[in-house]
Formats: structure tokens, C-alpha cells, sequence
């Protein structure tokens, strides 16, 4: 009964393939089963319809380029499976060659056997070699096989294939483009293929056609296809056009104006939003020093080192998650965050309690001291964890970035920076304005001699304001671990930048450091493309002195009566 069973199945799969879906969903379990293994039978025994013969696929086993070449465009007119089997083999490098011509088709992971391209019929391989592609044939294959795959009835093929010829458009391919164009459905895939269609009809000898595609081209907006309109604008050597029709010309010209003007927004809105995230990561870095050089009059020469304690406390609790909440590690910021203000805290009050407290009122004594404390917290760092650089990852929600214009991604770790810079800073205007010990840091800064007498201990203040300012410090460096080297000299790239915020937006004025940082930031990323970096750095430094020679308060000056 089964044997019968087997020959009727696989009679009706011979007769019609088609249709053995229909029929086996009226079969019992087991004549589904033999009906399976019927059909196994058939597609293994008979050959495919054979697109091609050996002789037309012989020259790829020459070494002529030329023929070799026919040899894929006489494939990429098939438009069959036979065809595109070929081509698939040939990009991935499992063509064989005879030693009498005949091309074979090796298995994955099979290094005896290989099937007659021509004819399906499985081979040894012998001693046939591997047909090398040069450069030039490897990416025409790529493009033909992208271009036979316009006709296939997978949506998701169709579109993987438009964006490999968008990304190098092949005139060669217009048949196919065409063929595609003229029955694509989809009206997202039918836009893309409009703009594919343009890309190849700009050469057409038609010129209706050639302006019809320098519309489609100039409408889509798209940069990578600038170079596509600027040779129909040029000229010979000769004086005249490349581009013969003025119509095609005047459009291409049009085009161009429109891809030039969004090439000059995309670039300010990116120079935009670099300087204001240069300008995030100043006022981490300069916020805690206008702080306590607002309260205690401190030139701390070893701020910077606080950004690096926070960045290095970032590193310990990465590799904490790393090894002990592996699961958890996309979170381990939120962790670092209180740990960075904790360490870089802790450095600053025992750094003020031990030294700063006896130095107050003698600022060269200070000056030195801070740096000689700057170049010893350097090496303590090196010697706990090395001279080199040590890696901080990125969470994958900081990873990438959002895509706004053309040829423009903000990058996430940037736009959580920014976020964070503004959350900091909303938190310590919160704790100056908001708590008792911000009203006493108030009253220490505007009246140090006054607040005393009134009861308030400076000397406490000056240590709580120290601390704090130094905490936020090791927030900043908590940040900088997410978009930069970690390192032991982490924080004299910033101690600079961070008295020219401080001194140009007023000493301990939170709002002229929140407005300092951003100016300065957006200034040096205006400047940078025109004299580069360090000469914008001078550029920047120099205006300051000037501004401060007319306004030496700054942007806010301090108010009270002791001013």
C-alpha cells in the first residue's frame, strides 16, 4: 500500500509540482509523509530547465575579461533560478573550471562534489580549479545579481537590491531596471525604483527621458547623487556642453542649486549642535570649579584630576557589572553616576581638609599647591591602573545615533550628554538656591566676613562647596568616559577651557557659566573648519581677554554691597 502510495504521489508531483500543497491537506498523516519524500525524490532527480549551455558559460573559465563579462550580462538576461544560482556561486567564490571548459558549481561545506553548472549533474571535482575575479568583474557580478533580483516576488530581495544599485548606480542595467519599474506594485519600492530608473536613463539618447530623470533625481534630495547632475552642467575643452539639451541642463542646474543649499543647512545644523555638545561637556567640566572658585577663591590647577577620578570610578563600576551583573550591564551608568560624585567628592574634601584649608587668602601659594596635588593624584593613577588608556563601552541604548537631515546623524551618546549636562546643572541651581546650604554658599560668596558674624561657619561651608563642586566634576568625567579616551591626563585636555568659561561667565555665577560653556563651545566648532582646531582654541582665548577688558565682571557680575 505504501510502495503504491509512493509511486501515485510522486506521479502527481511530476504532473504538477504546483499543486501538492492543495493535495496534501486532503491526505492522511501518512500518505502526507510519503508524498514529502516523493517530492524530495523528484527535485533531486531531475534536472533543472537548463538556461544556458556549457559552451555559453565555457568562457568564464578564460582569462579574457571581455568575454568573461558577456558571459554575466547573458546571465542577467535569463531572469531564471538557473541563472541566478550561477551568479550567487560566482560571488561567493564556488565556481570550479574543468580541465575540458566545464563549469561547476561547488556545495557549501561539500569539497568533493559539484554540479555541472549547464547541465545539474552532480560531479566529481577532481582536479578542476577555482575561477578567480579580478575587482572590476567581482563588483559587476554584484551588480548583476542585485539587478536579477529586481524581478524577485520577495519584497524584502527587491528592496536589498535597489539600495545595492542605489549606493553604485550601473547604467548597463537599465533593461533590468526597467523591466522592474514597469511592474513593481509597491509604492515605496516603486519611488525607490523611479530614483534607481533615474540613475541609469541619464545617459538615454532620449532627451525627454534624460530630463525626466534629472527631475527624479533632483527631487529626491538625496547627496550621494550629487556627482550624477554636476557633469550634464559642464563643459567640453571645446566650450561646449556635455549635456546637449538646454532644458536637461537648466534642470540639472536647478538640482544642483537645490543639493547645494541642503548640503550648507545639514552642515550648519552639524556644526550647531557639535559646538553645543562641546559646550555640554564644558559645563560639566567648568561647573563645579565655578563653584568653588566662586566661594573660596581657589585657583584649583587640580580640577581637571576630578574629572578623571570620575571618569576612572565610570571604568570600576563598568567592570563590576561586567563581571559580576553581566545581565545588567546596559544599566551600569546609572550606577556610575552616584559612584563618579562619591569618589571625586571624597578626593575634594580630603584634599581641602588636609592642604587648601591653610592656604586661603594666599593665591600663588595655592596656584602651586593644587598643581603639585594635580601631578600626584596623575601618578597615583598610573600606578593603580596603568600609563595606558582603559576602555569604557558604551550601553547599547548610547550606541548609534538618529539620522535628522541628509548626511547628518546626532549621535545618541552626544544627545544623553547634552540631557545630562542640563539635569546636572538644574540640580545643583536646585541645591545653591533651594537648600540652608546653598543659602550659606550664597552669603560665604557675596559676604565672607558678614556671614560670619551672622554665625554661619565658613570654614564648614568652604568644605561642603568644595566637595560638592568637585562631585559634579566627577559627573563630568562620568560623561566624558561615554565619548572619549580614558586616561590619567583625562583632565588637562579641560582645566584650560574651564577658567575661560568660568572668567567669562562671571565668578560663581551659575547662569554665566551655563552661557559661557554653550558660546564657547558653538564659537570654537564655528572657527574650527576655518583655521582648525588649536587656532581656533587662540582665536577664542584672545577675544576673551579682550572681552574681559571691557567687562572684567564678566557676563553676570556678582551683587551685594561688598562688590
Amino acid at each position: 500500500m505504501h510502495r503504491g502510495a509512493f509511486d501515485r504521489a510522486r506521479d502527481a508531483v511530476s504532473r504538477s509540482p504546483q499543486s501538492v500543497l492543495l493535495v496534501a491537506t486532503h491526505m492522511n498523516r501518512s500518505l502526507r509523509r510519503w508524498l514529502a519524500v516523493a517530492a524530495l525524490s523528484c527535485s533531486l532527480a531531475a534536472p533543472a530547465a537548463l538556461a544556458f549551455t556549457a559552451a555559453e558559460v565555457a568562457p568564464l573559465a578564460n582569462d579574457d575579461f571581455d568575454a568573461k563579462a558577456a558571459v554575466v550580462d547573458k546571465l542577467a538576461a535569463e531572469h531564471d533560478a538557473a541563472a541566478l544560482t550561477l551568479l550567487q556561486a560566482l560571488a561567493d567564490d564556488r565556481v570550479l573550471a574543468t580541465g575540458s571548459g566545464h563549469i561547476l558549481i561547488q556545495a557549501e561545506g561539500d569539497d568533493a562534489h559539484a554540479r555541472d553548472a549547464a547541465s545539474g549533474q552532480l560531479v566529481a571535482i577532481g582536479d578542476a580549479q577555482a575561477i578567480t575575479l579580478n575587482n572590476l568583474l567581482r563588483g559587476k557580478v554584484a551588480h548583476t545579481l542585485a539587478g536579477v533580483r529586481l524581478g524577485s516576488a520577495d519584497p524584502a530581495i527587491r528592496r536589498a537590491a535597489v539600495d545595492t544599485l542605489l549606493a553604485s548606480p550601473d547604467p548597463s542595467l537599465k533593461p533590468l531596471v526597467d523591466a522592474a519599474r514597469a511592474k513593481e506594485t509597491d509604492p515605496a519600492l516603486k519611488r525607490r525604483l523611479d530614483a534607481l530608473w533615474a540613475t541609469t536613463a541619464l545617459t538615454d539618447p532620449d532627451p525627454a527621458k534624460r530630463l525626466e530623470a534629472v527631475e527624479l533625481v533632483a527631487a529626491r534630495h538625496d547627496l550621494d547623487l550629487y556627482p550624477l547632475l554636476r557633469p550634464l552642467v559642464a563643459k567640453r575643452s571645446d566650450g561646449t556642453f556635455a549635456e546637449p539639451d538646454a532644458r536637461v541642463r537648466a534642470a540639472a542646474q536647478q538640482g544642483i542649486a537645490a543639493l547645494d543649499a541642503l548640503e550648507r543647512n545639514s552642515r550648519i545644523v552639524g556644526t550647531l549642535f557639535a559646538g553645543i555638545s562641546l559646550g555640554s561637556v564644558l559645563l560639566l567640566a567648568a561647573l563645579g570649579l565655578a563653584i568653588t572658585y566662586g566661594v573660596i577663591g581657589v585657583i584649583n590647577m587640580a580640577h581637571g584630576e576630578f574629572l578623571m577620578i570620575g571618569a576612572y570610578a565610570t571604568y570600576v563600576v563598568q567592570n563590576l557589572f561586567r563581571n559580576y551583573l553581566p545581565n545588567a550591564f546596559d544599566w551600569y551608568p546609572l550606577a556610575a553616576v552616584p559612584a563618579s560624585f562619591i569618589a571625586a567628592a571624597g578626593v575634594g574634601i580630603v584634599l581641602e581638609r588636609l592642604v587648601l584649608k591653610r592656604l586661603y587668602g594666599r593665591p600663588l601659594e595655592t596656584l602651586l599647591t593644587t598643581f603639585g596635588a594635580s601631578l600626584a593624584l596623575m601618578q597615583a593613577t598610573r600606578t593603580v591602573f596603568g600609563a595606558q588608556n582603559v576602555q569604557v563601552t558604551n550601553p547599547t541604548w548610547m550606541t548609534g545615533g538618529v539620522t535628522v537631515m541628509q548626511n547628518l546623524i546626532l549621535p545618541y551618546n552626544r544627545i544623553v550628554i547634552l540631557a545630562f549636562s542640563l539635569a546636572v546643572v538644574a540640580i545643583a541651581w536646585g541645591v545653591l538656591t533651594r537648600t540652608r546650604l546653598g543659602l550659606f554658599v550664597r552669603a560665604v560668596t557675596q559676604n565672607r566676613g558678614m556671614a560670619a558674624c551672622v554665625g554661619v561657619k565658613t570654614a564648614f561651608v568652604d568644605s561642603y562647596a568644595f566637595a560638592f563642586g568637585a562631585g559634579i566634576a566627577g559627573l563630568g568625567g562620568c560623561a566624558l568616559s561615554q565619548i572619549g579616551n580614558v586616561g590619567p591626563d583625562l583632565g588637562q585636555s579641560y582645566i584650560v577651557d574651564s577658567f575661560m568659561v568660568v572668567v567669562l561667565g562671571g565668578v560663581g555665577q551659575l547662569a554665566g557659566t551655563v552661557l559661557g560653556s554653550f558660546g564657547l563651545g558653538i564659537l570654537m566648532k564655528a572657527i574650527e573648519p576655518l583655521w582648525g582646531a588649536v587656532l581656533a582654541k587662540i582665536a577664542v582665548l584672545v577675544l576673551i581677554v579682550l572681552f574681559i577688558q571691557k567687562r572684567p565682571q564678566g557676563l553676570f557680575a556678582l551683587k551685594g554691597r561688598s562688590v
